[in-house]
C-alpha cells in the first residue's frame, strides 16, 4: 500500500507539472484565437472595399488620373509616410485634436455637472446644449474667422464648440440614470458634497460619460478636419493643408492617401475608446 501511495503521488506530481507546462501553451492558443476572431471581420471588410474599388477602376467609370487604383494609392502612401514632413503634419493635427478635445472635456464636464444639479439652469440651457450638439460645425467657421482671423484659436474655437455639448449631454444622461436607491443609500452612509460625487455619482455615470466622450471626440475630429481645410494657418502644414495642396495639384492619389490617413487615425482612437468601455463593462460584471 505505501508503495502504491507513493506511485500515485508521483503520478499526481507529474500530471501537475504537465498541466503547468501546458497552461502557457493553452493561453497562447486562446490568445491567438481571440486575435483571429477579432481581426478576420476587419480584414474581410478591407478586402471587400479594395475589391469594389479595383472593380470600379477596371470598369473605367472615371479616368485613371481621377480615380487611381489601390496599388497606385498605397504605393504613394508608402512613399508619403517615409518623409519627415508628413509626420510633422500629423504632429500639428494631433496637437490641435488633443488640445481642443481636452478643453472640450473640461468645459463639457463642468457644464454637465452644473446643469444636472440645478433645475433652473437645466430649464435655461438644457435645450441649447442639445441644439449646439446637432448644429453642423462648419457653420461656426465664418464667425470663428471674424473673431480670431486665420489662427489656431479659430480652429480650437470650433473644435470645442463641436465636442463640449456631447460631453455635457453624456454626463447629464449618466447622472440622470443613477438609481434613486443608490442615492438614498449614499445619504444613509453619510455621503455629502464632493464625496457624494466622487464615490457615487461619477462612478455610476461613467458608462454614459464615456459614450459622451466618444461622441465628443467624433465631433471634434470632424470639426478639426473641416477647420484645417478652411482655415490655413501660415507655417502650420497640417494634414488638412497637405490635402488642400494635393487637390490644388489635381493629385487624386495623394488626396486619397490623406483620406486613408485620417480614417486610420480615427479608427485607432475609436479602438482606445472601445478598450476603455470594455474595461469598464468587465469591471461592472457586464462582460466576461
Amino acid at each position: 500500500m505505501p508503495a502504491e501511495t507513493t506511485l500515485e503521488r508521483d503520478d499526481a506530481q507529474v500530471s501537475g507539472l504537465d498541466a503547468l507546462e501546458l497552461a502557457p501553451r493553452r493561453e497562447k492558443g486562446n490568445l491567438g484565437r481571440r486575435v483571429w476572431r477579432s481581426a478576420w471581420p476587419k480584414l474581410l471588410a478591407i478586402a471587400l472595399v479594395l475589391l469594389v474599388w479595383q472593380s470600379v477602376v477596371w470598369a473605367e467609370w472615371k479616368p485613371i488620373y481621377v480615380l487611381p487604383s489601390p496599388a497606385t494609392v498605397f504605393t504613394d502612401l508608402g512613399n508619403v509616410i517615409t518623409t519627415g514632413d508628413f509626420w510633422g503634419g500629423v504632429r500639428v493635427t494631433m496637437t490641435r485634436a488633443f488640445t481642443g478635445f481636452l478643453l472640450a472635456v473640461v468645459i463639457g464636464t463642468v457644464i454637465g455637472a452644473l446643469v444636472s444639479q440645478f433645475a433652473p439652469l437645466r430649464a435655461a440651457i438644457g435645450s441649447l446644449i442639445t441644439g449646439l450638439q446637432t448644429m453642423p460645425s462648419i457653420m461656426w467657421f465664418p464667425l470663428a474667422i471674424l473673431l480670431f482671423q486665420l489662427s489656431e484659436s479659430a480652429i480650437l474655437f470650433v473644435v470645442v464648440l463641436g465636442a463640449a455639448p456631447s460631453v455635457a449631454n453624456g454626463l447629464i444622461s449618466g447622472i440622470d440614470y443613477v438609481p434613486r436607491t443608490w442615492l438614498r443609500a449614499g445619504q444613509v452612509m453619510g455621503m455629502r458634497g464632493i464625496a457624494k460625487y466622487r464615490h457615487l455619482i461619477l462612478p455610476a455615470s461613467l458608462p454614459s460619460f464615456i459614450s459622451g466622450l466618444k461622441q465628443g471626440w467624433a465631433f471634434s475630429w470632424r470639426s478639426l478636419m473641416a477647420g484645417e481645410l478652411l482655415v490655413i494657418v501660415p507655417g502650420a502644414l497640417s494634414i488638412g493643408v497637405r490635402m488642400q495642396q494635393a487637390r490644388d495639384l489635381s493629385d487624386s492619389s495623394l488626396v486619397i492617401c490623406y483620406i486613408i490617413v485620417v480614417l486610420i487615425i480615427g479608427i485607432l482612437i475609436d479602438v482606445l475608446f472601445n478598450k476603455a468601455d470594455n474595461s469598464l463593462r468587465k469591471r461592472w460584471g457586464l462582460l466576461s
